[in-house]
């Protein structure tokens, strides 16, 4: 049921203590983004969508590291909307970061925002899009942060880049779909197609002639940069024939891995080189979904591709199909984000804060089980037995103003009751609290959290992403977590560094960071205290903050 993968995330507030040194490099990027709406036709179909500035995948951003943006949007469609600059981590610019009644009140029609901040220490591949209801799933697009002037990647230099913004189509407006998902208490109805830039590809109806194509010249080499920009879906991605290398994943650059299969998690980017070293011709690139449900419904089964086309060959050639991964292969998305390495870690050796986590969903009851979720209850998301209740006004600004009554700071470190998480879990455990609690965490400390899937309702993967941190990917395993015994297989040397990644279906994974970069967020809430040397207090809120 991939519906049910919920995109849990964890976002943090924290003192920030960092301010970008400002040099002769740096540039200042300005753009306007006009939310508004547009008649799009895709398999067969025609609907109204969300767009900005009238493009579907929207305008991508190309800055150098260091740069200033300054994006004032105006919104000019018929919802309330905000826009978050995913994996970008906000130094001093916690009002920009976009999540809806969390960071800032949304935009509302008519109404407009600028977002203003600045892009300190990250480079490679990272991503906007709406950050309320269901309008991610059109208003989306890629930031791309190249080194700053003078610096050079740490790879050989690519011939040409490439962006592949992977995505759904709906053939119904999307914020019905979502709307109808409430009234019932369900989980929302699956897409009716998988994009690459906004294409289907040729096995999907009416869709054949607008596939997407990448020119190539054989003998040289091409940097892809590939986002998920998809609602919950991961994707097994590959290209014919021809293998990828990753340099880069969640804009920190990783040591060279070459595979000939990727798993993107939603919201992940991956960065990749190929180098067009087979014979002319065409070949498709192709994903399918990654689903760990074991009754394998709940999700598209389908194959979406674009064309990697060498300039020397015919447009009359049939493409070669790659064979993909079983929809299933659970095996395959643990190899690979084992497999990545940072290329320069930094991993915390000390821990001050522990947590361990339950997450999947839950069901809470309606009355006389009047709802189509699970035992007629409704389906939620849940981090040890607590639901994330959406305040009416935006957190941090509670937090800035010292608005009380909005949010409780007793989010428990460990789950209420220890079970047998991944085994035959009791319906009686089923409901969880609704509530809008954080956890507090003190300035600077190390936090190291396990989470632990579970079995409640159903086992599968769940994504998970911090925002305004990158952490380490120190473990991940199969079955109950065991804190005697599975931290001695933790690598704690070169870990992969992400923003966004996967507990494994049935199993867990460790994460660690530094709380030293301010965010405030949802579904689960870290608020970190000022402590010793945090000089810099958060800024008071920009004049054009939306208010609730």
């Amino acid at each position: 049921m991939a519906g049910v993968s919920l995109v849990l995330k964890l976002l943090c507030f924290l003192c920030l203590v960092f301010v970008a040194p400002w040099t002769a490099s740096a540039a200042l990027v300005q753009q306007k983004f006009i939310i508004g709406t547009q008649t799009v036709t895709r398999v067969c179909n025609t609907q109204t969508i969300v767009t900005v500035n009238g493009q579907y995948p929207g305008p991508t951003i190309t800055v150098h590291e260091g740069d200033n943006l300054i994006i004032e949007v105006d919104n000019n469609c018929p919802y309330n909307i905000t826009l978050h600059w995913h994996g970008v981590k906000q130094f001093q610019s916690g009002w920009a970061d976009g999540p809806a009644y969390v960071t800032q009140c949304p935009i509302i029609p008519g109404n407009k925002y600028t977002y203003n901040f600045t892009i300190t220490g990250q480079e490679g591949t990272l991503w906007w899009h709406a950050h309320i209801t269901y309008l991610r799933a059109t208003v989306h697009g890629a930031l791309i942060v190249l080194p700053r002037i003078g610096n050079e990647y740490p790879f050989p230099k690519p011939e040409a880049e490439f962006p592949l913004i992977i995505g759904e189509w709906w053939n119904a407006n999307v914020e019905d779909v979502l709307a109808d998902a409430v009234r019932r208490g369900a989980v929302p109805n699956d897409s009716n197609a998988y994009t690459i830039n906004s294409q289907p590809g040729d096995f999907y109806p009416c869709s054949a002639n607008d596939t997407s194509k990448i020119l190539v010249e054989a003998g040289k080499s091409y940097l892809l940069r590939i986002v998920n920009c998809a609602m919950v879906i991961s994707y097994f991605f590959k290209i014919a024939q021809h293998t990828m290398t990753v340099v880069a994943v969640d804009s920190v650059y990783t040591k060279p891995y070459t595979t000939d299969v990727l798993v993107v998690y939603p919201g992940n980017t991956i960065d990749v080189l190929i180098t067009a070293d087979q014979k002319s011709g065409l070949y498709y690139i192709a994903i399918r979904a990654y689903s760990s449900e074991p009754s394998g419904t709940g999700f598209l089964n389908t194959t979406t591709t674009a064309i990697l086309q060498y300039t020397d060959s015919s447009n009359s050639l049939v493409p070669v199909l790659p064979s993909l991964p079983a929809f299933n292969d659970t095996a395959l998305p643990f190899n690979f984000k084992a497999s990545l390495r940072t290329l320069k870690p930094l991993v915390p050796q000390t821990v001050d804060e522990e947590m361990f986590i339950t997450e999947g969903v839950g069901v809470v009851s309606c009355p006389n089980n009047s709802c189509a979720g699970f035992n007629g209850g409704r389906v939620v998301g849940s981090f040890n037995n607590i639901s994330f209740v959406r305040p009416d006004i935006a957190l941090l600004q509670a937090y800035f103003y010292g608005i009380n009554g909005v949010f409780t700071r007793d989010f428990p470190g460990n789950p209420p009751l220890a079970f047998d998480y991944t085994g035959n879990v009791s319906k009686s455990l089923w409901q969880p609290q609704l509530a809008t609690k954080v956890k507090v965490l003190q300035f600077n400390s190390t936090v190291q959290i396990v989470f632990q899937n579970t079995a409640i309702v159903n086992i599968e993967e769940h994504p998970i992403h911090l925002h305004g941190h990158n952490f380490y990917l120190v473990g991940q395993g199969f079955g109950n977590y065991n804190p005697q015994t599975d931290p001695a297989t933790f690598n704690l040397v070169d870990p992969v560094m992400l923003n966004t990644f996967g507990v494994p279906t049935g199993g867990w994974a460790a994460i660690r960071f530094t709380a030293n970069n301010p965010e405030f967020g949802f579904d689960m809430v870290f608020l970190t205290l000022d402590g010793p040397g945090c000089s810099v207090k958060v800024p008071p809120p920009p004049a054009d903050l939306p208010k609730c």
